[in-house]
């Protein structure tokens, strides 16, 4: 099972800062994505770690090796491309066989290597076809095959799936997945699809500014993050500032306009200022007689399966979620009691967690 190690891992085209000492480790047949918006380093790290793009500085390692300036093909990895890359003069098996003639495999050894290769992203049977001939979700399935025919000790996925549809593109992520787990191979995905991190992820790491900002499983990154940066990118979610009247042993309480809040705080916690964060899936809204927070709906959006609500609160302008369970919804004007789950209110402990 392959590990891999990124020790200090940095990169500067001339006065840009593309990746920033950057220390992660990958464990054996983990499938691990970076994710982050344009610009934030993600690319650059893959493409450092598959040796197209040499480092500034840092060391990448595989199983203990360093393979930091090892040309590419030396690496043992396979990297499946946003464009699939595939050669629109070759049948599918020529394809998939490419990179083991490459290697120069015996013809019979060859055949059924690209055989097996096919029979696992289930495309048995359509060896003699060109990649016109094909749909998009089964030219991104050769290109899969092509990478799972050599056997590489990590798969490098750079946004593979943008190119599909929104159906498409998620059956493949249950694809995709399921074939990883089976075949238990190291996996590295580059994407800026929150929802395809989210669904295919062992962990994510999530990227800003050339650093990673979270590191942590899809749950733990979502419901628990520890960097503001993560909060604002990662789904909707609402951000409240108060003023900390009073903070015994992290219980403290948070002066919102005329409301006071209960928030559990880091006794660590500098100043007196702070940011809350909750997500909108865990306001609720109820009656207004006895709530202690109140607002007035402003809009409301439907999604068919979830209501949407902006609202005018006693602690600033918050927007909730609502599953859609066949009920009346509450009406535009109407106001309202908003309420919320112990400790779902919560504080960031930094704007930026270096991974």
């Amino acid at each position: 099972m392959s590990t891999m190690s990124l020790r200090g891992l940095s990169k500067t085209f001339g006065n840009f800062q593309a990746v920033n000492n950057l220390d992660l480790n990958v464990e054996g047949g983990e499938f691990l994505s970076l994710l982050g918006p344009s610009g934030c380093g993600k690319t650059t790290t893959l493409q450092m770690v598959a040796g197209f793009v040499p480092p500034t500085s840092g060391t990448v390692l595989v199983e203990g090796e360093d393979v930091t300036h090892v040309v590419p093909e030396k690496r043992d990895m396979g990297i499946v491309f946003q464009s699939y890359a595939l050669f629109p003069h070759m049948t599918i098996a020529q394809n998939v066989g490419f990179g083991l003639e490459m290697r120069k495999m015996k013809r019979q050894a060859l055949k059924e290597r690209v055989d097996e290769a096919l029979a696992m992203v289930r495309l048995s049977g359509l060896e003699d076809r060109y990649p016109n001939q094909l749909s998009g979700g089964q030219r991104q399935r050769v290109a899969i095959a092509r990478v799972l025919a050599i056997r590489p000790r990590v798969l490098l996925l750079d946004e593979p799936m943008s190119n599909l549809d929104a159906k498409l593109r998620g059956d493949m992520h249950v694809e995709l997945r399921a074939l990883q787990r089976r075949l238990g191979i190291t996996t590295i995905l580059v994407t800026h699809d929150q929802v395809e991190a989210m669904t295919m992820s062992d962990r994510i790491a999530v990227m800003t500014g050339g650093k990673i900002a979270e590191l942590g499983t899809p749950q733990q990154v979502y419901d628990k993050p520890v960097s503001e940066f993560a909060y604002r990118f990662l789904g909707q979610t609402n951000e409240i500032t108060g003023e900390i009247t009073s903070n015994d042993a992290g219980s403290a309480k948070v002066q919102v306009g005329s409301i006071s809040l209960p928030v559990k705080v880091s006794e660590s916690h500098q100043g007196t200022s702070i940011k809350l964060f909750v997500r909108p899936e865990r306001l609720r809204i109820g009656a207004a007689d006895g709530s202690a927070v109140k607002g007035k709906i402003l809009t409301r959006l439907f999604l068919g399966g979830i209501w949407f609500y902006d609202i005018d609160s006693d602690i600033g302008p918050l927007r909730i979620s609502a599953p859609n369970l066949g009920m009346s919804p509450a009406e535009e004007g109407e106001t309202v009691g908003i309420e919320w789950n112990s400790g779902d209110m919560q504080v960031a402990t930094s704007e930026l967690a270096n991974g």
